[in-house]
């Protein structure tokens, strides 16, 4: 793994708080990813775009070699654009689905009606 600034290195999401995400790379090193550095929209909870134990590509903003310490970005990663078209479609999922909903509650209720 060639850990030097600008390349993406694959990372485990080793804590999260309110500020960033903490990471743990090979080697022993350790990184963190400000809150700023997650999205290039406005972050309320961090957890809706990373879970402990995510393995997430990492951009290396700067590196410490001495301390092993890497500061990383994930706002321009594909991990991070395919969670936001998640978020997203907002309600489309439900829309989508009710009428299939529906039809199963009134059959449902059809059946229980008939079964007296």
């Amino acid at each position: 793994m060639n850990i030097e600034k600008g390349n993406i290195i694959n990372g485990i999401v080793s804590g999260i708080v309110g500020y960033g995400v903490f990471v743990n790379f090979e080697n022993g090193y350790r990184g963190l990813i400000h809150i700023s550095e997650i999205s290039n929209n406005y972050v309320k909870t961090i957890e809706d775009y990373v879970k402990l134990e995510d393995e997430i590509p990492c951009k290396i903003l700067e590196v410490d070699h001495e301390k092993k310490k890497i500061s990383c970005s994930i706002k321009d990663s594909d991990f991070i654009k395919n969670k936001e078209k998640e978020k997203d479609k907002g309600f489309q999922p439900l829309k989508e689905n009710l009428p299939n909903w529906i039809d199963e509650k009134i059959a449902e209720m059809n059946k229980k009606t008939y079964d007296r």
